[in-house]
C-alpha cells in the first residue's frame, strides 16, 4: 500500500519486517508529503487525487509511481518510490498509519516471489528404493519358479498371485497380510524421529533444532560444505578499528588522540562563533577555485569525523520515551538527550532487504557489499565515543552534540541510499549556523576511487585493510554553492517524476555531482570470527569435506578471512582467478589455473558467470580438485546455482550453511541445509533443515550425529529386509517340500506378532547402537571419510544379508522338518520358536555398543513370545485351524523340544558369528583400530 499519512509528527514511521524477510532491523518508511501536510485526517476524503503505480512485478527492491492531486492550483505531482510503500506481513513499530492499497492477493511482491522448495530425499532412501526394486524382481522370479515347478497345472495364474502374496514378505514395504503392519518405511521414519530427538537433546550443541526429520542421515554423507562468510564464519559484530587520513593512520590504541583533536577543534569553533559567526561562510565558498592549502591534521580529523557522523541513515531511539504519544514525542526534542537511554536503529536500505526467493529475481544484488545495519551503527557509535554524538534525527534534519554539549543542527536536503549498482550512499546537508551546503558520500573503494580527487594512497591502504580482514569504506565530501544546489534540485526532482527509466535518469543527475570530490578518510571496521571457527574448519577438512566460501564481500576481505579462519591452510597456495569478461580470457585463465596443483581458488562472481557460460564442465572439474574455493561478490542467485552445479556434475551430497535471508536460496537448493540464528534474523534458520546457534556446532552435528544416523539407519534398513527375507525363504522351503502348494506356513496373527512385539523392539533398538564413541569421532575426524563411500549400505552388503537370510531360513525350515519328523504336527511351533530366537540372537550379534534399553528390548520380546504361546495355541497349527492341529503346551516344555530348537538356532547363528569374528580379526574396520 502507498503510505499516505501517519500520526508521527516527523511524517515517517518504522516498520518491523522480521516476519517477512527475517531482518531484525527496522525499516524507515516515509508518508507522501502532500497528504501528510493536510490539517486534519478527515481532509483525506475531501481531496481529488489519484495514484499511478507500475504493474505488479517480481523485484521487491524498487517501486515506481506518482501521486497527483488535481484539485489544487497548480496540480501537485509527487514521485513515489519504495520508501513510500508499506508491505504486507509487517508490523508498524511507531505511531499509526493510513494508506491506499495498490496490490492485493497474487499481485503482492511476496506472493509473486513465492516458490515451492523442493522436497529433499536422502541418499539412503534412494539407495533403499533401489534395493526394494531388486527385491520385487526377486519376488516375481521366485513366484514364477514355483508355478513352473508346479507344472502350470490348473488355474496357474491364480497360483502365481497366491505365491506373490505368500512371498510378499520379501519386500519390506509390508510385513504382514493383516491390516496392522510395520514396514521398512515406518521403522526408518521412527528411527529418524529418534535421531532428531537425540540431536536436540544433546547438551554439547544447545539450541539446535531439527526442522526436517527425513534427512538426518545426510549429515553423515556430506562431501561439499558451502558456507556464507558474514555472520556465519564471522560474528556480524562490527567494531571500528581503523581511521586512515592518507598521511596518518589511527588504530584502537590511538583513538584518544582523535578525541582530543575533536575536543580542541570544537572548543575553538565555538569560541570563534561568539564573535565572528558570519565570516566563515564567504571564505569557504570559493574553496574549489582557490589554491589548495594543506590542512592541519586536527582540521582533517574534524572534517572526517563530522562526515562519518552525518553520512548514514541511523536514527537514535530513546527508550525512556517509548510510551509517550506521537503528539508530544518531539516537542521537547532538544532537551532530553540522555546517553544511557539512547540506542541506534539503522534502517537497512531496501536494496539490502533479503528474501527467500531471491533466486527468482532478475536483478542480481550483493547484500553483503552494501552497508549492513550493524556496520552503520558501529560507525555512529564510534563518532559518539570520540565526542561527536548523534542525538536526534527526523526526515528533514539531524542534530549532533559536541564534546562541549552544544547542539549542531544540519538540515537534510537530499539522501541517496545504497544500491547494488552504485555501491555508495550520499547525503546533502545544510549547516544551520553557517548556511553552508555540503555533499557527503561514502562507499566501496571500487566505486569511490573514480569519484574522489587524484591520490596515491587509497588503493594501497584499501588492500592493506582488506588483508587485515577489515571492511573498508571511503568517505568524501564536496562543498556546494546555493546556485549549484538549486540547479541540481530542479533536475533531480524532474528526473524523479519520470515514469520511464526513472532509475537511470535519477542516477545520471546524481552522477553529475559526483566529480572531483575531496577524499576525507578511509575507515576500517572489523567483523570478528566466531568462536572456534578455526578448529572446526580444520576438523571438517580432515574429515574429507571440501569447503567453499560464498560471500558478497570484496575479494581482498574474503581472501583474508579465508586465511585467518584457516579455511586455507598455512602451507597451501592461493590462486586468484583474474577478472575475465570474454571467452578467450576465460580460456587462458583456466589454462593457467590447470597448471596449479593443490592450491585454493579465489574467484569473483562476474568471472564465475563467464566461466560457467562457456566452460562449465571444465571449470567445475578443476574447482572440485581444489582443497578450498572462495567465491566473492556472489549474489544469492549465484550461490544457489553453484550448489546445483556441484550436485549435477559430481553427484556428491552438498550442505549449505548461512545466517541471512540471502543464504536461503542456497540452503534450500542444497541436499542438507543448516541455518544459524544470527543478528540478521531467523529467516535462514527457519528455512533450513537444521538450525544451530554457532558455527562450531556443525563439527559435532556431522562427526557424531551424522555418523550415528547413517550407520544406524543402514543397519536398521538391512535388518528389516533380513526379517522379511528369512521368513520368505522358510515359506519357499515349506511350499517346495509339500509339492509346491501355495499354503501359508504361518497364520496371520503369528505374522503380525513376528513383525511387531516379537522382533520390533530389539530391531528398533539398533537406533541406540554406535560403533565409535563421540569423543573418538571428534578426535579422529578422518573416520568420516569412510561414510562418504557408502559402504554401510550397498549392493554388496545387501547381497551378504540376502545370503544370510537364505542360509538361516533354509536351516530353520529343513532343521525343523528333519529333527521333528515324528512330531510333524508341531512343525509350526518348532520353526517359529527357532525363528524368533534366531532374530533375537542376530540383533545381539549386530550390536556393537550395548545400551540398557537394548537388553530390556531383547528380554521383553522373548517374554512376550513365551507368554503368547499360552494364548495363541490355535494359531500354531498347519494350514487351517479346522485341521485340528493345535499347540501342545506339554510338548514345548520337554527337554527334547528345547534341545532341538536350541540346536537349530545355534546351527543358524554360530557359523555367522565365527565368520564375523574372523573378518574382524584379519580385516578390522578403521574405527576398531582406534577403539582397541
Amino acid at each position: 500500500m502507498v503510505f499516505l499519512r501517519t500520526s508521527e509528527k516527523t511524517g515517517s514511521c518504522f516498520i518491523r519486517t522480521d516476519q517477512l524477510d527475517g531482518e531484525t532491523d527496522w525499516k524507515l518508511k516515509v508518508a507522501v508529503s502532500c497528504t501528510q501536510r493536510l490539517p486534519a485526517l478527515g481532509d483525506l476524503f475531501s481531496i481529488n487525487a489519484y495514484v499511478y503505480a507500475q504493474k505488479p512485478q517480481l523485484d521487491i527492491h524498487s517501486f515506481e509511481g506518482t501521486f497527483t492531486r488535481e484539485d489544487s492550483d497548480p496540480a501537485v505531482h509527487e514521485s513515489l518510490s519504495i520508501e513510500n510503500t508499506l508491505w504486507a506481513s509487517t508490523v508498524v513499530a511507531s505511531g499509526t498509519v493510513i494508506g491506499v492499497v495498490i496490490y492485493t492477493g497474487k499481485e503482492t511482491r511476496s506472493v509473486l516471489n513465492t516458490s515451492n522448495p523442493k522436497n529433499k530425499v536422502g541418499l539412503l532412501d534412494l539407495e533403499l528404493n533401489q534395493l526394494t526394486k531388486a527385491l520385487f524382481l526377486a519376488l516375481v522370479a521366485l513366484s514364477v519358479v514355483m508355478v513352473t515347478l508346479q507344472g502350470f497345472v490348473g488355474p496357474w495364474y491364480r497360483n502365481l498371485f497366491r505365491f506373490l502374496l505368500l512371498f510378499s514378505y520379501i519386500i519390506p514395504i509390508r510385513c504382514s497380510l493383516e491390516l496392522f503392519s510395520l514396514s521398512l518405511r515406518v521403522n526408518l521414519d521412527m528411527g529418524k524421529a529418534a535421531y532428531g530427538w537425540m540431536i536436540m537433546k544433546d547438551d554439547n550443541i544447545p539450541g539446535t533444532v531439527v526442522r526436517t526429520s527425513t534427512i538426518p542421515e545426510e549429515l553423515g554423507r556430506l562431501v561439499y560444505l558451502l558456507t556464507d562468510k558474514t555472520g556465519t564464519l564471522t560474528q556480524n559484530e562490527m567494531i571500528f578499528k581503523r581511521l586512515h587520513l592518507g598521511t596518518v593512520s589511527y588504530g584502537t590504541d590511538t583513538m584518544d588522540e582523535i578525541q582530543s583533536h575533536i575536543i580542541n577543534s570544537y572548543s575553538q569553533v565555538h569560541s570563534q562563533n561568539s564573535g565572528n559567526s558570519t565570516s566563515s561562510t564567504p571564505s569557504r565558498k570559493p574553496q574549489s577555485s582557490a589554491p589548495k592549502v594543506r590542512k592541519s591534521v586536527s582540521s582533517r580529523i574534524h572534517e572526517a569525523v563530522k562526515a562519518i557522523a552525518l553520512c548514514h541513515n541511523v536514527t537514535p531511539v530513546y527508550e525512556s520515551r517509548a510510551g509517550v504519544s506521537g503528539e508530544t514525542e518531539y516537542a521537547e526534542v532538544d532537551q532530553d538527550f540522555s546517553d544511557e537511554n539512547r540506542t541506534y536503529q539503522a534502517s537497512s536500505p531496501d536494496e539490502h532487504a533479503r528474501v527467500p526467493q531471491a533466486t527468482k529475481l532478475h536483478t542480481p544484488f550483493w547484500p553483503e557489499n552494501l552497508l549492513a545495519p550493524h556496520e552503520l551503527v558501529a560507525l555512529v557509535q564510534w563518532t559518539e565515543s570520540v565526542g561527536l554524538t548523534l542525538v536526534n534525527r527526523d526526515l528533514t534534519s539531524m542534530q549532533l552534540k559536541t564534546p562541549g554539549g552544544h547542539i549542531l543542527t544540519y538540515y537534510i536536503l537530499q539522501i541517496f541510499p545504497f544500491t547494488s549498482e552504485s555501491k555508495r550512499m550520499g547525503i546533502i546537508v545544510r549547516d544551520e549556523s553557517s548556511g553552508e551546503i555540503t555533499f557527503y558520500m561514502k562507499g566501496a573503494d571500487v566505486a569511490m576511487s573514480t569519484i574522489v580527487q587524484y591520490n596515491d594512497w587509497l588503493e594501497e591502504e584499501c588492500g592493506n585493510m582488506a588483508r587485515e580482514g577489515l571492511r573498508t569504506l571511503v568517505v568524501a565530501k564536496k562543498s556546494l554553492t546555493e546556485e549549484q544546489y538549486q540547479d541540481f534540485e530542479s533536475r533531480y526532482n524532474q528526473a524523479k517524476l519520470s515514469i520511464h527509466d526513472r532509475n537511470l535518469k535519477v542516477a545520471a543527475v546524481v552522477e553529475s555531482l559526483e566529480r572531483e570530490m575531496e577524499l576525507l578518510c578511509l575507515t576500517g571496521v572489523e567483523d570478528q570470527l566466531q568462536a572456534d571457527v578455526r578448529p572446526t574448519l580444520e576438523m571438517l577438512r580432515n574429515a574429507g569435506i571440501k569447503i567453499w566460501m560464498l560471500t558478497g564481500d570484496k575479494l581482498e576481505t574474503a581472501t583474508c578471512i579465508a586465511k585467518s579462519s584457516h579455511l586455507v591452510s598455512r602451507n597451501q597456495d592461493i590462486h586468484i582467478f583474474r577478472p575475465v569478461t570474454t571467452r578467450g580470457e576465460a580460456h587462458l585463465e583456466l589454462n593457467a589455473f590447470r597448471r596449479k596443483h593443490d592450491c585454493a581458488l579465489v574467484i569473483s562472481g562476474d568471472s564465475l558467470e563467464v566461466c560457467l557460460k562457456y566452460y562449465e564442465h571444465e571449470f567445475v572439474e578443476l574447482a572440485c580438485q581444489c582443497p578450498a574455493v572462495v567465491c566473492c561478490r556472489c549474489s544469492p542467485t549465484q550461490k544457489a546455482h553453484i550448489v546445483k552445479l556441484l550436485q549435477h556434475h559430481t553427484g556428491k551430497r552438498t550442505c549449505a550453511i548461512g545466517d541471512g535471508g540471502n543464504d536461503v536460496s542456497m540452503i534450500q537448493a542444497a541436499d542438507c541445509g543448516i541455518g544459524i540464528e544470527g543478528k540478521e534474523g531467523k529467516q535462514a534458520s527457519l528455512a533450513a533443515d537444521f538450525s544451530i546457534t554457532q558455527f562450531k556446532h556443525i563439527g559435532r552435528l556431522l562427526m557424531v550425529h551424522g555418523r550415528n544416523s547413517y550407520k544406524r539407519s543402514a543397519a536398521l534398513g538391512q535388518f528389516v529386509m533380513h526379517r522379511g527375507l528369512i521368513i520368505s525363504t522358510m515359506q519357499a522351503v515349506f511350499s517346495s517340500v509339500f509339492y509346491f502348494a501355495s499354503v501359508p506356513l504361518y497364520q496371520g496373527f503369528l505374522m503380525v506378532g513376528y513383525a511387531t512385539i516379537y522382533t520390533m523392539f530389539p530391531v528398533f533398538s539398533l537406533v541406540l547402537d554406535q560403533d565409535v564413541k563421540p569423543e573418538m569421532a571428534l578426535l579422529y575426524p578422518e573416520l568420516y571419510k569412510d561414510l562418504t563411500k557408502g559402504r554401510s549400505l550397498s549392493f554388496k552388503t545387501f547381497l551378504i544379508w540376502v545370503l544370510i537370510s537364505i542360509y538361516q531360513g533354509g536351516i530353520l525350515m529343513y532343521g525343523a522338518l528333519l529333527l521333528f519328523e515324528s512330531e510333524f504336527v508341531h512343525v509350526v511351533a518348532i520353526s517359529f520358536t527357532a525363528l524368533i530366537l534366531t532374530e533375537l540372537l542376530m540383533v545381539a550379534l549386530t550390536i556393537r555398543t550395548w545400551h540398557w534399553l537394548m537388553v530390556v528390548a531383547e528380554f521383553l520380546s522373548l517374554g512376550c513370545y513365551v507368554a503368547s504361546l499360552a494364548f495363541l495355541n490355535e494359531y500354531f497349527g498347519i494350514g487351517r485351524v479346522s485341521f485340528g492341529a493345535f499347540l501342545d503346551v506339554a510338548f514345548i516344555t520337554t527337554v527334547t523340544f528345547l534341545w532341538k530348537v536350541s540346536a537349530i538356532t545355534v546351527v543358524s547363528c554360530l557359523p555367522l558369528y565365527i565368520l564375523k569374528y574372523l573378518k574382524r580379526k584379519f580385516s578390522p574396520p578403521s574405527y576398531s583400530k582406534l577403539t582397541s
